[in-house]
Formats: C-alpha cells, structure tokens, sequence
C-alpha cells in the first residue's frame, strides 16, 4: 500500500494526501476531508492546513515525481503490459492472465473486472484506476512475488494522466471503433488519445497493432518494435478459420511457417484477441508446443460471451455496448444457430448519443425480435433514450420493457427450441447505475434465478 493518495476517501491515517485539479473536480476542496480520515501531510498549491502542508507549483507533477522516486524500483522489477481497444481488451487481457498463470508465469490483473492476483481481490471504480491506485496495486503484485501485470488502459485513462510514470514492455491495441465520442468528440482525438500509450514502451519494449484496422497508422510509430497481426496482412496473419457451437479453429502465417490453434472460443473477433494472447507468449519464449497445449483450456471472462443451456435453447450475456461488437457477436451467433436469435439490450446514459440508433439497426436486422430497456441510464431519462434508439429505424421486431428484469424474463418465454437469447450491454456488472444511485442487478444471476424458481 503506497503512502500518497489523491482521493480523500481512500486516506488512512498517516497517508500524504495530494490535492489535484481536474476536470472533474479540485482536490483542494476535499483536502479537509483527507485531514478528518487521517492524512498527516498535504501537498497542495495554495492554501493553510492543521497538519504538515507543502506548497508546489503543479501538484500533478509533484505526484508523478514522487511517484517514480519512491516505486519506479518495483516497476523495474516485473514486466508491465498494456492492452487497449475500443472492445475486446478485457477478453484479451484476462485470456493472457490466466495464460501466464497456467504457464508458472504468476501474474496480476487490473481492469473493467477488477484486481486480480491468482483470484479477485477487488472491484475498480473505472477501466483505468488513478495513477496512485495503479501505484498501489503494482506494489501488492510486486510484494506477492508477480513477474508480471497485466493492464486494460482507457482512452479516458490515458486523457486523465492516470498511466503517467509507467512504461510498459508490452502495448496492445485490439481494435478502434466508435465508443466515447461524447467524450472524445471525433475519431480523430480518440485515436490519439489511444495512441499516447505507444509512447510509453520502454526501450526494449514491443507494440502490438490490428493490421486490418482503419486507425493502425495512429499507432505504429516508426520509434517502436511493431508487431501487426490480422486477417488481411501483418507479421502474424491468419489464413484461415472456421467455426461451430464448439469453438474455432484458424491458421496463421509467421515467418513463412503456419500454425494452427484450437480454441473453444467463438468468433472472428476472439481470433484477433487470441493473437494479441499467443504473440505475448511466443515474444516471451514460451515454445509453440506449450501454447498450443494451453489455448484450447482458456475461456471467456465473465459476461464475455457467457452461455446458459435452457432446454435446446442458449441464453448468451455479452457485454458488447458498442455498434462494432454488437455486430460481431449478432454475425457469429447468426453463423451456428439453426433457431431464431431474440435480442434484449439497452444503451448507457450521459455518453454517446449517435451510436443509439446504429445498434438497434444493427438489432432489429440481425435478429428475429429485438426487446429495448435499460442499461445504466445515469442522469438522463430513459425515454430520451429509447427515443434515440428507435430514430428513424425502419423495422418494427421490436418492443420497450424498461424494467430489465421484466425484459429478460420476456426473451426467455420467447425461446421455443434451438433459439438462442441474447442479453447485451452489461456483462459482467453488477449494478445498475440511475442516478447517483448502485441498484444491485446482474444479467447472468437474472437469468439463472428465473430458471431455477421456474
């Protein structure tokens, strides 16, 4: 546990709290609140405190500073991997996780499922927790004898300076679709804000990009050790693949040599995440036997593709809440159901309006019968955004139930044999957010209560 914090909350007695200025936020109005939970020292830039005060500049860069002085030793010391991407990069982050592991490799984990150390520690308030939290959690994978850590990095994170001082061996990026542009405002600004990890790499260090992707120019700076993989080109390129319920299996090219994998993992777009897992490994030395031994054990993470067997039906929760994921997932259950495929799904509040009516296009074209509610609609009315959903859509297979529960109860009572139900946008949470308020709900334990009681 490091001794600087720069969330009140999160101080303990004896901790040095750090007031910074953001665009959230001044943390000079929390600075008493540190002092109440036990903060013995403050850095700040103006101001007269009732414990040991320091006054700096830029408090930012007085943290990062301290930061590198005091912990950079322990990065030094353990192998640092970075993997962004608009989607995907949870599934590919915790497929390498669990990789190295099963491999003697022990190794850490932090991202949109949590902190990870052989298992789940905690849940994360974002993707890409505060610097001092990535400090933090570095230093408990350090002290529990981790050789590496593997973490998700956001386009917000990396805008917000949360990587800042770390440099990676390793730097991945999935894919970039569109996602944030309530944030980022153009493709552009996201692409480069994606693109400040790639100028992270240390010297040795390796960039791993998605040949077939529009944006791949963003991030293969002529600087890095770049290393490209996909379907249309790139140093490891797939060609071939198939699949079924069971899995994939698909051949890549690599130095004129083809290799096969087996992986029970469905889908085009988990061969891209696959690539990004074996590139790491084979990087890393690990020989092509021992990979090969070790793919087809790997799974999904949860709510990830996640499969519950209802009769001779499948229920599917997938975290996909963007146009390109949602059409991924629709295209590859499209490809081995012999049923009818029912959608229930819903679009986040307060974030990216334009994308609303793209995915329930994409919905209503792919499936049979499309079931619009919630998601996490924060501070916006849900009729607003059912109301974007449904703007200028040319279908009518669909209906609005914005009770979720009632929604997933009512794909389920669709389902009559070999159909598959598809619950989208939530995956693995566990709340819902309305407001200022957590309510507790979870797809998958939704799904499985109404199957047991019933």
């Amino acid at each position: 546990m490091i001794d600087i914090k720069a969330d009140s909350r999160k101080v303990i007695l004896g901790d040095t709290f750090v007031a910074l200025r953001g665009v959230d936020g001044d943390g000079h109005n929390y600075i008493e609140e540190a002092i109440a939970n036990g903060a013995t020292k403050i850095i700040a830039e103006e101001g007269s405190y009732s414990v040991e005060t320091i006054i700096v500049p830029n408090t930012r860069k007085y943290l990062i500073n301290y930061l590198k002085e005091n912990y950079n030793q322990y990065l030094k010391k353990m192998k640092i991997i970075g993997i962004t991407g608009t989607n995907g990069k949870t599934t590919t982050a915790f497929l390498l996780y669990r990789a190295l592991n099963m491999l003697g490799f022990k190794c850490a984990y932090a991202g949109t499922l949590g902190f990870y150390i052989e298992e789940k520690i905690n849940n994360l308030d974002n993707t890409t927790c505060d610097v001092c939290d990535l400090y933090s959690m570095m230093l408990d994978a350090y002290e529990k004898n981790c050789e590496y850590m593997i973490f998700e990095i956001s386009s917000q994170g990396l805008s917000y300076n949360r990587v800042e001082g770390f440099l990676f061996d390793y730097v991945a990026i999935t894919n970039l679709t569109q996602d944030h542009l309530d944030f980022h405002i153009t493709m552009e600004n996201y692409a480069f804000a994606k693109q400040l990890l790639f100028k992270k790499l240390k010297k040795k260090g390796k960039a791993i990009v998605n040949y077939d992707n529009e944006y791949k120019n963003y991030f293969l700076l002529e600087k890095n050790n770049n290393i490209t993989y996909g379907f249309g080109g790139g140093d490891y390129q797939v060609i071939d693949y198939h699949m079924n319920n069971l899995g994939t299996v698909f051949k890549y090219r690599y130095q004129n040599n083809v290799h096969q994998v087996v992986t029970t993992l469905i889908g085009k777009y988990n061969v891209y995440n696959l690539l990004i897992v074996l590139i790491i490994l084979r990087d890393i030395g690990i020989k092509e036997e021992l990979i090969d031994e070790i793919l087809p054990s790997l799974y999904a993470p949860p709510g990830r593709m996640q499969m519950i067997k209802y009769e001779s039906n499948s229920i599917i929760i997938d975290y996909a809440h963007t146009p390109d994921a949602m059409q991924n997932v629709l295209t590859t259950i499209k490809e081995i159901t012999t049923g009818d495929i029912y959608v229930v799904f819903g679009c986040t509040g307060d974030r990216d309006r334009t994308k609303r009516p793209i995915m329930t296009d994409i919905a209503t074209s792919l499936a049979k019968y499309v079931i619009l509610t919630n998601d996490d609609p924060h501070n916006e009315d849900p009729a607003q955004i059912i109301s974007d959903m449904i703007t200028n859509l040319k279908r009518n297979n669909y209906e609005v139930i914005l009770d979720r529960k009632e929604a997933i109860v009512r794909g389920i009572n669709l389902l009559k044999g070999n159909d598959v139900l598809i619950i989208l946008g939530k995956g693995h949470e566990e709340f819902m957010i309305v407001k200022d308020k957590k309510i507790p709900f979870n797809d998958y334990q939704t799904v499985i209560e109404y199957l047991n009681y019933n």
